[in-house]
């Protein structure tokens, strides 16, 4: 009995015992087991997300669709949106170059341009434009000139980084207007003279101008020297004239014009302006102000001064909703004078004095402006 009333406090017996003992033995086996599972690194795929990382995703990316949605939906309404979106349709992402630089075909040199990042163009290296670039970054002009972001490396070819000045236009029209009295240096002519070579090819384009042009020896040898086609060129349009000419006029609706040659009359510009800007006042209007602007930073600016200024252009842009700017742009010819020697640049051009006639030209169009506003 007392035994009996012991035994729920007695040792197991011998077979019990030793199941408990390889129980034990088990349970030491496991927990070493786990603790050698914990002491190793964690081999997760954690490159693949998780069930439930991977479903947040889908219900954000699914509530980022809704919202934009819902934002193009009210794109009437929202301007700013609405900006973005034919921003980013623009893109050079998504649109070839040749639609979204058609300024560059207006000059003929598509070649010295090619797309950049978002917001920017890249062109051509050339020293002189990088340099004055660089110079107007703390200059009067600063504003009116492309914002300037360095030098660049493309598949082997050096490139200028610059401000995309159509990014904040919705299809623009654009017009370039070749500024002063002459597109060549002074330098070029000495040049020419230094090292004379009858030109056929500058024969055949006076020719196909005006075939009385050359004169009898020019025809003789069907070819002419290069500072007389250079000269005789400048002649033909409203260079001599007035101080500027018009390059070519893009429209939003695509036509392109190039032939303003032989535009040389005050008249005969006041027509391209109207046609431009399809007879409407407004725009017209703010690019007399922005004119007005750039002939006031220009006769401040401490690099206008000192810089002989030639086959620079003004670039005129507008679109439908009325946007309307101007900037200076190709710098390719623009050189620094001589220590102390400064420019009225409005001063009749004399070969050796260097007066490039910019201001005289951009003064006869701001006049010209003026009247059309006027009438």
């Amino acid at each position: 009995m007392g035994s009996a009333s012991s035994a729920p406090n007695a040792p197991p017996c011998a077979g019990g015992g030793g199941a408990s003992r390889r129980g034990a033995g088990l349970s030491r086996s496991g927990e070493h087991k786990r603790a050698q599972r914990a002491a190793r690194p964690q081999r997760t795929m954690r490159t693949l997300p998780l069930a439930h990382e991977l479903r947040a995703r889908l219900d954000a990316a699914a509530g980022l669709a809704r919202a934009m949605r819902k934002l193009d939906r009210s794109a009437c309404r929202n301007k700013p949106w609405k900006k973005l979106r034919n921003m980013v349709q623009w893109s050079p992402c998504v649109v070839s170059f040749r639609k979204r630089y058609p300024w560059v075909q207006l000059a003929g040199h598509a070649g010295n341009f090619r797309a950049g990042d978002f917001g920017r163009i890249l062109k051509k290296y050339c020293p002189s434009e990088q340099q004055c670039l660089e110079r107007l970054v703390c200059d009067a002009l600063q504003p009116y000139v492309p914002a300037y972001y360095g030098v660049v490396e493309r598949d082997g070819e050096t490139y200028i980084q610059m401000e995309d000045l159509l990014s904040g236009f919705d299809a623009p029209s654009i017009m370039d207007c070749k500024m002063g009295v002459r597109t060549y240096l002074e330098e070029e002519l000495e040049k020419a003279r230094q090292q004379p070579c009858p030109r056929r090819d500058m024969y055949d384009k006076m020719v196909a101008v005006d075939p009385a042009a050359p004169t009898a020896e020019e025809h003789a040898q069907s070819a002419v020297l290069k500072p007389r086609y250079m000269q005789w060129r400048e002649t033909l349009s409203s260079t001599t004239t007035l101080g500027f000419r018009i390059e070519g006029i893009k429209k939003a609706d695509g036509t392109c014009n190039t032939s303003f040659k032989k535009t040389r009359q005050p008249e005969q510009v006041t027509q391209a302006f109207w046609d431009f800007v399809d007879g409407d006042r407004r725009v017209l209007t703010s690019y007399l102000e922005r004119l007005q602007e750039v002939r006031m930073a220009l006769e401040q600016s401490e690099f206008f001064k000192t810089h002989e200024v030639v086959g620079s252009s003004l670039l005129f842009i507008h679109d439908q909703t009325g946007l309307a700017r101007v900037w200076m742009i190709d710098f390719g010819k623009t050189v620094p004078l001589p220590e102390k020697q400064t420019l009225t640049h409005r001063l009749p051009w004399q070969e050796g004095n260097r007066e490039d006639g910019y201001l005289w030209g951009l003064d006869n169009l701001i006049a010209i402006l003026e009247r059309m506003l006027g009438e």
